[in-house]
C-alpha cells in the first residue's frame, strides 16, 4: 500500500502583491481567476507568420477543437522590419486580422513582443540591419532603445481595439540577467500602446525579474535539439517525469548563454502561480541532433507538470510552421549567423499536436483528452496545491519507484500517476494500491490491487461530486461534463473501472454494472467501458446524474461542443470540428452523445451518423528519377560550436534529383492535399522551379509536404526533390529506433515510395444526413 496524507487545509494564496490585472482578470501567488472565478488557461503557440494567412482561421478551429483556449504567438522582428524603417503587417504578417480572428472564435491570445524572440529565428528575430548599429542590443542602452520603441509603436498599432482577447503581453524571451531592462521595455510597450491585464517573462535559467512585474513562465522538453550529438537523453529532460516542486529548466537556451544559470534557490516563485509557456509539444531537428518526440512523451510530461501545480499549461509549438525566407536572406538561424546549432531553412513542423500543414498527431489526442479533464475540473485544480508521498523518488536516475502525487484543496482532489518516461521504460509495478488520508478519511484506491503497466500515466479523482453525490474514488480518468449531468470517464492503462460512492449521497445506481453496498460505501464495478457504458446514480433527494465510461481508444477520439442546440460529445475517428453549430469532420462515421433525435442508428447511448462514402481512389504521384547521387558530401564541423554543419546550396549539386508530377484530379475543392515521402538519407529539399519550398533533416517519421498552397505551381512546374545520402560516420544523432541498419558503401540513401494522401473533409447539418 502507498499512503499519503493530505493536510486538512491548504494555506490561503498571497494577495495583492502583484502589480497585474485588472477589473476582469486578477492573479495571486497560486492561480488565475477571471470574473471572479479560478481560471485554468490552455495555451498554444502558433505562429501566425509562419502560416498562410487564408488557412488561419481554419487552423485555429482546430486549435480550439484540442481544446486550447488561449494562442500564443512570437512577434518576429525581422519579419515585419526586415530594412530599417520599412514595416511590413499585411498578408501573413497582418497581426491585427489574426488576433480578429482569434477573437471572433473565442480564443484568447498572448503576444510574445520581444524584440528578440529566439523561437529558432535568425538573430533570434533581429533584424540584420540591428546588429549593424552602433549599440549594445538587449540592455538599457538608449541607442538599442530608440531601435525598439518604433517596433513597439507599430504593434500597439496593430493591437489597438483588441484589448479583449489580448489577455498577456511577454516581453523579451530567455533574457535571465536584466531585471532592469525588462522593466523599462514594458514601460516603453505600455507608452506604445500595448497592454494587457497579464504580463509575463520567461523564467527559465534562473531568470532575475523585476519583482512582482512579471509572472515567470517555464518550460520542460522530452528532447533538445540544441543539445550535442551525443548517443543518450538529455540529462535535464528526465527530470521533467518526476512529480515535485521544481519549476525551472536551467537547459533551455542554455546553448546561447555565456554563463551558466546562477544557483538552484526557487523560495522566491512561491510569490507566483505556477505557470508554463513551453511545455514541449514536440522538438525540432537540428542538423546534428534528430530526436523523435512521441505522443506519449509528450502527454505524460504535460500530466506531470499539472500533478506538479501548473495551473497555466502552455505548449511550444502546439501548431508547428514553416520558416519564411526574407527578401535579404533566409531567416532560420544557423552557423552562418552565430547560433550554435543548424536548423531546416524552411521546416519549422516541431513533431507538434498539429504539424506544418494542419496534420493532426497523436499528440493532439492525447493532450486532448487532458484538456477535456481541465475544461470542467480546471478552475477547482487551480486552487490546489501538490502533496507528494514521503517515498517519492529523490533522484532523477531512479527507474524503480513508482512516480505519483495528489493535488488537493483538503476537501478533495486527484491522484496523478506517471509510469513513463523517453528512452528508458520504466517497470511495470505490480500489486498497486494507493491509501489517500483527506479530510479525515482515508480513501483507499482501488479496492483489490491491480498492476500499473510500464509506459501509462493517467489521474483518477478523490472526493469528486457526481451531482450531488459525493464519488469517493474511481479509477476512471475525468473527462469533463457534457450538459449538466453527464460526467464523461475514460478507463486508464488497462485497470478495471471502480467507482466508489459515499452511501450517504447515493439512493441508487442503475445501468450495467454490478453494485454493492459496504458499510458507508457504494461499490460500482463489473463495467465494461465503451459507447454503451452508462450508469445513473440517484441521490437522496431525488437529483439524478449520469456517468459514461468510456474505452481508452474510444476516449481519444472525443471532442465536445455546443451542436445542434445541446452540448454534445462526439467520437471520430477524423479530426472534428464543431464551428457556429455545424460539425465538420473526416474518416468513416461519427458518434454522438446525447444522440440526435436525427440519427437513425444507434451504437450504446451514441447516436451513429455515417458519413457519405468517398469514391475516391487514392490519387497517383508520377516518381522520375532524374540524376543519381554524386559522392557523399564530407562532413563540415563548425569551428565556434564544435557541431556539424547542415549542406550548404552548393552541396546539392550532388544530389539525387527526382521529378514529381501531380495529377490535378489529385486537388478536389478547398481541402489539403498532402504528399508523403518515404525516404532515407540526410537532407531532402523540395523545390517548384528555381525556388525551395520545403526541406527535411531526416530523422526516421515520412516527410509530408502540403501541396494545396503551392497548387497551380505544382500543376504548372512539378515538384524538384534533392536528397542527399547520409555518411556511416556522419556526426549526428539520430534516435536508435529509425536508425539505418546498413550503409551500403558507407553511406545510405533511397527514396522507398512517394504517395499523395487528400485530406478529406465532411460538413454535417441536419439538412445534410441522410
Amino acid at each position: 500500500m502507498r499512503r499519503l496524507r493530505v493536510p486538512g487545509r491548504v494555506p490561503p494564496p498571497l494577495e495583492g502583491h502583484l502589480r497585474l490585472g485588472d477589473h476582469e482578470i486578477t492573479v495571486n501567488s497560486r492561480h488565475l481567476s477571471r470574473a471572479g472565478e479560478p481560471w485554468f488557461p490552455i495555451m498554444g503557440e502558433f505562429h501566425y507568420a509562419r502560416y498562410p494567412a487564408g488557412e488561419w482561421r481554419e487552423e485555429l478551429l482546430k486549435v480550439r477543437a484540442g481544446g486550447v483556449t488561449v494562442v500564443a504567438t512570437y512577434v518576429f522582428w525581422n519579419l515585419h522590419e526586415e530594412r530599417r524603417g520599412v514595416f511590413g503587417w499585411s498578408g501573413d504578417r497582418d497581426l491585427r486580422r489574426f488576433v480578429a480572428t482569434c477573437a471572433e472564435l473565442g480564443l484568447d491570445v498572448v503576444v510574445r513582443i520581444g524584440p528578440w524572440a529566439h523561437g529558432e529565428s535568425r538573430n533570434g528575430g533581429f533584424p540584420d540591419w540591428v546588429l549593424g548599429v552602433d549599440c549594445v542590443p538587449r540592455t538599457d542602452d538608449p541607442r538599442y532603445l530608440e531601435l525598439v520603441r518604433p517596433l513597439f509603436e507599430q504593434i500597439g498599432a496593430q493591437l489597438a481595439g483588441h484589448g479583449g482577447p489580448v489577455v498577456a503581453v511577454q516581453v523579451e524571451n530567455e533574457l535571465h540577467d536584466q531585471p532592469g531592462h525588462l522593466r523599462t521595455l514594458k514601460r516603453l510597450a505600455k507608452a506604445a500602446g500595448i497592454d494587457a491585464p497579464l504580463w509575463t517573462a520567461t523564467g527559465w535559467g534562473h531568470a532575475r525579474l523585476p519583482p512582482d512585474e512579471l509572472i515567470p513562465l517555464f518550460g520542460g522538453y522530452s528532447e533538445a535539439a540544441w543539445d550535442t550529438a551525443h548517443d543518450g537523453w538529455p540529462r535535464q529532460s528526465r527530470a521533467h517525469y518526476f512529480f515535485g516542486p521544481g519549476r525551472d529548466d536551467d537547459s533551455i537556451g542554455a546553448d546561447l548563454r555565456s554563463t551558466e544559470a546562477a544557483g538552484s534557490d526557487e523560495s522566491h516563485l512561491a510569490r507566483y502561480p505556477f505557470a508554463t509557456c513551453e511545455l514541449g509539444g514536440g522538438m525540432y531537428t537540428s542538423y546534428h541532433r534528430r530526436p523523435v518526440v512521441t505522443a506519449a512523451d509528450i502527454a505524460a510530461l504535460a500530466l506531470v507538470k499539472l500533478g506538479s501545480g501548473s495551473v497555466w499549461q502552455g505548449y511550444y509549438l502546439y501548431h508547428g510552421a514553416s520558416q519564411k525566407a526574407g527578401e535579404l536572406s533566409t531567416l532560420q538561424e544557423s552557423h552562418a549567423t552565430g547560433y550554435p546549432n543548424d536548423c531546416p531553412v524552411i521546416n519549422y513542423d516541431f513533431q507538434a499536436p498539429l504539424g506544418e500543414y494542419g496534420q493532426i498527431r497523436d499528440s493532439y489526442h492525447h493532450l486532448r483528452l487532458q484538456h477535456l479533464w481541465l475544461a470542467g475540473d480546471g478552475p477547482d485544480l487551480a486552487t490546489m496545491a501538490p502533496v507528494t508521498p514521503p517515498d517519492a523518488p529523490d533522484d532523477t536516475a531512479d527507474r524503480e519507484t513508482l512516480r505519483w502525487c495528489v493535488r488537493s484543496d483538503g476537501r478533495s482532489g486527484f491522484l496523478f500517476v506517471n509510469n513513463h518516461q523517453p528512452v528508458e521504460t520504466l517497470p511495470d509495478h505490480h500489486g498497486v494500491r494507493f491509501a489517500v488520508e483527506l479530510n479525515g478519511r482515508e480513501l483507499v484506491v482501488p479496492s483489490e490491487p491491480v498492476t500499473v503497466p510500464s509506459g501509462a500515466f493517467f489521474v483518477w479523482p478523490l472526493a469528486r461530486p457526481i451531482g450531488r453525490s459525493l464519488l469517493l474514488t474511481a479509477t476512471a480518468q475525468p473527462m469533463g461534463t457534457v450538459g449538466a449531468d453527464a460526467h464523461v470517464f475514460t478507463q486508464t492503462a488497462g485497470i478495471p473501472v471502480e467507482l466508489v460512492f459515499d452511501a450517504t449521497t447515493v439512493a441508487e445506481v442503475e445501468g450495467p454494472a454490478t453494485v454493492r453496498r459496504e458499510g458507508d460505501r457504494v461499490v460500482v464495478t463489473g463495467l465494461t467501458p465503451g459507447p454503451g457504458c452508462l450508469v445513473r446514480v440517484s441521490d437522496p433527494e431525488g437529483g439524478r446524474a449520469e456517468i459514461l465510461v468510456l474505452d481508452s481508444a474510444g476516449a481519444l477520439t472525443a471532442y465536445r461542443g455546443r451542436l445542434w442546440d445541446a452540448d454534445r460529445l462526439v467520437l471520430s475517428d477524423g479530426p472534428a470540428v464543431i464551428d457556429a453549430g455545424h460539425l465538420t469532420v473526416s474518416g468513416s462515421g461519427v458518434r454522438i452523445f446525447p444522440a440526435p433525435e436525427f440519427a437513425t442508428r444507434t451504437d450504446g447511448v451514441f447516436g451513429r451518423i455515417p458519413l457519405p462514402a468517398s469514391a475516391d481512389r487514392a490519387p497517383h504521384v508520377k516518381v522520375e528519377a532524374v540524376k543519381p547521387a554524386g559522392p557523399a558530401r564530407q562532413p563540415v564541423i563548425d569551428a565556434v560550436s564544435g557541431r556539424a554543419s547542415a549542406p550548404a546550396d552548393a552541396d546539392f549539386d550532388q544530389a539525387a534529383v527526382y521529378r514529381i508530377t501531380v495529377p490535378e484530379e489529385a486537388f478536389a475543392g478547398d481541402d489539403e492535399l498532402l504528399l508523403r515521402l518515404d525516404w532515407i538519407g540526410d537532407v531532402g529539399r523540395a523545390y517548384i522551379g528555381d525556388r525551395l519550398v520545403a526541406d527535411q533533416f531526416w530523422h526516421g517519421p515520412a516527410w509530408e509536404i502540403g501541396l494545396r498552397r503551392f497548387r497551380e505551381d505544382v500543376l504548372q512546374h512539378g515538384l524538384e526533390l534533392r536528397l542527399l545520402p547520409l555518411r556511416e560516420d556522419a556526426p549526428v544523432f539520430v534516435s536508435p529506433q529509425v536508425r539505418p541498419s546498413v550503409y551500403p558503401d558507407g553511406t545510405v540513401l533511397e527514396l522507398r515510395s512517394a504517395t499523395l494522401t487528400p485530406v478529406r473533409t465532411t460538413r454535417l447539418d441536419t439538412l445534410s444526413i441522410p
